[in-house]
């Protein structure tokens, strides 16, 4: 696989902080529901985001995006 561009590890790091953010109000806002169709569409949701998360960092993983070098 190519290089990525600044511009797109920016749009990456953008996408993945947006998604753990969404994940992160989903769950606190959970608890305040109290219509169970409503919390049955959250945990799908929540599920969603999950597997984005997972699939994002996948990505990252396989496409040796963050590498790790050691500071000399």
């Amino acid at each position: 696989m190519r290089k990525l561009a600044d511009s797109e590890l920016l749009s990456l790091t953008g996408l993945l902080k947006l998604e753990k953010d969404g994940l992160a109000m989903s769950k606190a806002v959970k608890n305040l529901i109290g219509d169970q169709d409503l919390q049955k569409v959250t945990d799908s949701s929540i599920l969603a985001m999950e597997g984005r998360i997972q699939g994002i960092q996948q990505f990252i993983n396989e496409n040796n995006i963050a590498s790790t070098q050691e500071v000399k």
